[in-house]
């Protein structure tokens, strides 16, 4: 089966935006390969408001051209997208079912990632963790239920990121 993996760069802090939703504060390391990275995934899950965010980068959109699952009530039909207005999760399990070689990428936001740890269905946690305190803003996740993690990797970038991965334990 697919994993569902949560990969976000988050703020020392636990924010993956700041309270106005804005990423200015994320560090850019140009020894991030980035190719490699969306090549690991063929199928990306976001909802609505990071949507936007990525397709406020026109042409620049890493995303042009990829399989997009966006969960949203207000977001009208897009081609290449598909939009899931109610039952993520049911759409997500379905997904993860699928014969893949490669993962799915829960790109954000925040609810979403809560709604699809709450259903069960996230299997790793991959977070970018910024040399920033934000101090506000839209948490990782939302106020819920713990989790248990075991860590599965660990790198630390001359840049001061730290790159971490958790399974998550059930």
């Amino acid at each position: 089966m697919r994993r569902l993996r949560y990969n976000v760069a988050c703020s020392l802090d636990g924010f993956i935006a700041d309270a106005d939703g804005g990423y200015g504060w994320i560090v850019d390391d140009p020894s991030i390969d980035f190719d490699a990275l969306y090549a690991g995934f063929d199928t990306f899950v976001m909802g609505r408001k990071t949507w936007d965010v990525m397709q406020a980068q026109g042409e620049a959109n890493p995303l042009r051209g990829k399989r997009v699952i966006v969960a949203s009530r207000t977001l009208a039909a897009s081609a290449g997208v598909t939009v899931v207005r109610d039952g993520i999760e049911a759409a997500v399990a379905v997904l993860k079912a699928e014969a893949s070689a490669r993962d799915i990428w829960l790109f954000g936001g925040s609810e979403l990632a809560g709604a699809l740890f709450a259903a069960g269905l996230v299997d790793r946690v991959e977070t970018a963790v910024m040399p920033v305190l934000l101090t506000r803003g839209i948490p990782l996740l939302p106020a819920g239920a713990a989790h248990r993690l075991a860590l599965a990797s660990a790198q630390s970038l001359a840049s001061g990121i730290q790159m971490l991965a958790y399974d998550v334990l059930r």
